[in-house]
Formats: C-alpha cells, sequence, structure tokens
C-alpha cells in the first residue's frame, strides 16, 4: 500500500481554509494512489492556539470544522490533529477519518511543558494507545512529545501496532533534524515499530516549522527525508508492513537552513497578517544590510521600502554603500536627513541640559528619531517596520528603546553578530547583494564620531560564546570561566543581561532559531536583585 504525508503550512484558527487544503492534499494522495494520508499536529487550527485554548467556544467550532471534515473524505484514510474537549477535559487530539465517519481518536500522552511549550496550561494527558488497520497493517498514533519518551510508543508495541504514526508541529532551530532522529531511533531500539513522521511547515509568530517530515525502518534506517521549509505531499510505499525506501532529500548546511527559516518566518508573519509590504532603516551597516536580503527573498523587492536616515555622524561610505544595495536589489530607497531634526531637538533640551557633557542621551536621540519617521512612514502607508538588531546586542541591551528598538518584527533577534557575518556571506555566495565594505567594515552605531562597537562591547566572538553558555546552555559563571572566558567579560556580560531585562521585554516579537530565544523560552523577572556568583 501507498502512504502519503501532508507537510502542510496551517493558518492558525483559520478552520475553513485549513480544512480545505487537507481536503485538496488528501485528494492529490488519492490519485496518486495512496491509500492513507497523515497531517500534522493540530493541522485542523494551526499550531499554538495559545490561550484560545481556555475558550470553551473554540473547542466546538473546532468539532465542527472536524465533523464537517470527516463527512467529506471518502475513498481515504485522513489523520488530522485537533483539540478536543469531552466531560470539562481538554485533549491534544488526533482523529482517524474514513468513509465520512470518525472511527477512532488519540490523545496526546506526553504534555510537553518547557521551552516553548505550555501545555499543561490546557490540556489533560491521554491513557490509551490509538490502533487501527488499514489493509492488513495496524498502524498507532503518537504526536509530538509522545514519541521522546518511551512510554506511548511502547504501549502501541503492546497493543499490537505494527507502524507508527507522528503527528507533530515541532518548532525549528539549529540541529534540531538531528535529535528527531535519534529520539525516533531509540523508539524503533525499544519497539521494533517503523515510523512516519509528520512535521508542520511554517511561521507562526516567532516560531518556524521547518517539516523535514521523515520515515524509518524498524532497524531504524532512514528510508525518506522530505524537503524543508516548504509544503509538500511526500508518498511512502510500504510493503509486507514493510517501509520500502524512496526519496531522501540532502539536509541543508547551517547557513542555509538558517538563511529559509529566517525568510519563512519573515514571509508568514507579514503573509498572515496581512500587511502590504515592510519598512526598515538602512543604515549601511551589517545588520541592516541582512535584514534587507532577507526581507527581499521572502517578500519581493516590490514589498520592501529602505530608508536611510543620515546624521552628522554618518561616514560617507555608508551612504555609498546603502545606496548601492537599493539598487542591486531593486528595492524603493529614500533619504531622510535627521540633523535638522536632530538640531532642534538639542535647541529645545539646551536649556534643561545645560552644563551637562553630551553623551549617550545625545546619540540615543538620534536613534528614537529614526524610529519616529519610519513608524509614521508605517502609520501612512501600512507598512510594517522591520527592526534590524541582533541577539548579541538584545544579549547586553546594546539598542535604545523606542529608536532602533521600535517596530513590529525583528528578523535577527535570535542571530548572534557572529551568525549575523555567516549569513551575509552565505547569501553573497549565492548571488551578490551586500557590498563587500559592508561585511568587511568595524562594526559601528555611528551615533558619535569614529566610533565602533568595540568602544562599548567586548570583541563579539567573546559577547558570542559568553551569551551562548549563559543563556542558551545555562552554564555558571564558573563552568563559563572553564570554557576559556576571562572571568572580568564573563561578570561584565551577565551583568549586562541582568539589567537589561526590561527593554527585551518592550522588544517586537522575532523569528527563533535558536533552542533558546528571548522569547517564549526565556522568562526572567525585570526587578530582581539576585546576582550569579562565581
Amino acid at each position: 500500500m501507498k502512504l502519503a504525508v501532508a507537510q502542510i503550512n496551517c493558518m492558525l484558527g483559520d478552520l475553513a481554509g485549513n480544512s480545505a487544503k487537507i481536503l485538496a492534499y488528501a485528494e492529490q494522495a488519492k490519485q496518486q494512489g495512496a491509500a492513507l494520508l497523515l497531517t500534522p499536529e493540530f493541522s485542523l487550527c494551526g499550531y499554538p492556539p495559545e490561550d484560545l485554548l481556555l475558550r470553551t467556544g473554540f473547542y466546538r467550532t473546532c468539532d465542527q470544522a472536524l465533523q464537517k471534515l470527516a463527512q467529506q473524505i471518502w475513498g481515504l484514510t485522513v489523520i488530522v490533529g485537533h483539540p478536543q474537549e469531552i466531560d470539562d477535559k481538554r485533549y491534544n487530539a488526533a482523529s482517524v477519518l474514513r468513509d465520512g465517519k470518525i472511527i477512532a481518536t488519540y490523545h496526546k500522552y506526553e504534555l510537553p511543558n518547557h521551552g516553548v511549550f505550555d501545555e499543561c496550561r490546557y490540556f489533560t494527558s491521554g491513557q490509551s494507545p490509538c490502533i487501527f488497520e488499514l489493509r492488513g497493517i495496524k498502524f498507532a498514533l503518537n504526536i509530538c512529545r509522545d514519541i521522546w519518551k518511551n512510554h506511548t510508543a511502547q504501549l502501541a508495541r503492546e497493543a499490537g501496532a505494527q507502524v507508527l504514526l507522528v503527528l507533530n508541529a515541532s518548532p525549528y532551530h539549529i540541529d534540531k533534524q538531528p535529535l528527531r532522529y535519534q529520539a525516533i531511533h531509540d523508539r524503533i531500539g525499544e519497539t521494533d515499530l517503523a515510523v512516519i513522521y509528520a512535521n508542520m511547515v511554517g511561521g507562526q509568530d516567532e516560531l518556524v516549522f521547518d517539516g523535514a517530515s521523515f520515515a524509518m525502518d524498524t532497524d531504524g534506517e532512514l528510508t525518506h527525508q522530505f524537503v524543508s521549509f516548504e509544503e509538500t505531499l511526500g508518498l511512502i510505499d510500504i510493503h509486507d508492513g514493510k517501509l520500502i525506501t524512496g526519496v531522501r532529500v540532502p539536509a541543508y548546511k547551517h547557513e542555509e537552513s538558517i538563511y529559509r527559516a529566517l525568510c519563512l518566518g519573515v514571509r508568514d508573519y507579514i503573509g498572515k497578517n496581512r500587511f502590504p509590504g515592510v519598512l526598515l532603516g538602512l543604515s549601511g551597516g551589517i545588520d541592516s544590510a541582512l535584514t534587507m536580503a532577507i526581507a527581499v527573498d521572502a517578500l519581493g523587492a516590490d514589498k520592501v521600502h529602505a530608508v536611510m536616515m543620515p546624521s552628522p555622524y554618518t561616514a560617507q561610505i555608508s551612504l555609498d554603500d546603502a545606496r548601492e544595495m537599493a539598487v542591486i536589489l531593486g528595492v524603493r530607497y529614500d533619504e531622510l536627513d535627521i540633523k535638522p531634526l536632530f538640531d532642534s531637538y538639542l535647541t529645545t533640551l539646551d536649556g534643561l541640559f545645560k552644563g551637562l557633557t553630551p553623551g549617550t542621551t545625545e546619540e540615543n536621540l538620534q536613534a528614537r528619531i529614526r524610529g519616529n519617521l519610519l513608524m509614521a512612514l508605517s502609520n501612512k502607508f501600512g507598512s510594517l517596520v522591520l527592526t534590524t538588531g541582533n541577539k548579541s546586542e538584545m544579549t547586553v541591551g546594546y539598542c535604545t528603546l523606542y529608536g532602533d528598538m521600535a517596530g513590529g518584527f525583528s528578523v535577527l533577534k535570535d542571530v548572534s553578530k557572529t551568525w549575523v557575518y555567516r549569513l551575509a556571506t552565505y547569501r553573497n555566495s549565492l548571488s551578490r547583494v551586500i557590498p563587500e565594505r559592508i561585511i568587511t567594515r568595524p562594526p559601528s552605531a555611528e551615533l558619535k564620531p569614529n566610533q565602533t562597537d568595540q568602544d562599548s562591547l567586548p570583541p563579539y566572538d567573546v559577547l558570542d560564546g559568553i551569551k551562548y553558555c549563559y543563556v542558551e546552555q545555562n552554564l555558571t559563571i564558573a563552568e563559563i570561566v572553564a570554557h576559556g572566558y576571562a572571568e572580568a567579560d564573563v561578570y561584565r556580560v551577565v551583568s549586562m543581561i541582568r539589567v537589561n531585562e526590561y527593554k527585551r521585554r518592550q522588544a517586537p516579537v522575532g523569528v527563533r532559531i535558536t533552542g533558546r530565544a528571548f522569547g517564549k523560552d526565556w522568562r526572567y523577572p525585570i526587578t530582581a536583585r539576585y546576582q550569579d556568583s562565581f
């Protein structure tokens, strides 16, 4: 028999649209001879619905949509993920639809409550396996986190299953796929069950689902690997209960994988929220250059508007490079000189600032003037402002509230500065879009004469290394020092992380690409006196 995997991009809350997509994939699968179609976790309503799951009306509407969908399924078995409420208990569920009916329903057993997941807030854990038979083969269902533990797969095996079908809404981060492979391999070793893993694809707020659906046989060998970051219908042949090796798409290297994730995150955030396009401040620096390249690749040049806003400290080479990049990419480009506005601010504040030495306040005024101009253009024309700061800056607060942080979506929010350079180099390897001088010159905010980032920060390789250890690995100061970093640098960076939580809490949402971003999986208090010690 032939099975199909519908690796689809679901719009959260669009029950009619998602149902229509499932039906379209079901028809396509049927035309290609498939007897079964497996869709992702919560394919009916999208994932994660978050506190929509606290509303009884949401479950009722989802149930109505499921019943209607079931009535339209004929000549094929379709597995659909959805929420379900029964006797005041709520479940993360998957139902088996066949010939106009719901013939079985499974309730997720393992409820993740870590990182970006909060399922214990919403759901009751399931208690039993779900087995159904099709053409002489017994299939069982698992949902996402179930397969990372041994209990649910073992229950399926004990109930007589031969093949395990796993519905997933597993978000992307760097090196996530090898972890999925290992989890599936471990379950196969314990149960001798072949596993078919269907994952959602698409962007949902800060999360990106990469798809990358796959299958492994009873020996733990990869028989199928479908494309990442794209919708696809994957076909799998089973003979005598064994998976027959089929398509195996090679894995992307890190730079390409991250770049595609960022593009997908931008495309879906802008498209799903129906913004007509985007605006960004183009400075002639590396961060805004990479942000614009991603925006153009994600949306098309016609939906990107770049605005250069030179101040008295903007170098001519920054103007030249910004102009050149705008021409290369073919975006709309405008220049708004902020010197008259900056002078007006200084004049207005002169009496209150009299006798005080100019410093950070005057630097931040320039950033805030730029933020105001971009937001004015956004209000007038409806385009969303993309902020251009990176994770390294966000980590230590090297960013200006209501200035360069002003905007609606932060493309590089989870991308460290060292990765910014790697991604810029990668993008130029495809075709030259970023002038080389932007990549090679020392980074600078250009808010005072002869300024560079390293006037205020440790070298980025040091900063990013400490950030990785502390933020993403949860290491102590002693453990970070043991990795070879100077104790003074570690204390300095950790101190900056601690005192800048109030800024991060006010930052716009942005694409998550690491195992721990400054979003759902970072929940530190703003007001606290705890300090890390050696």
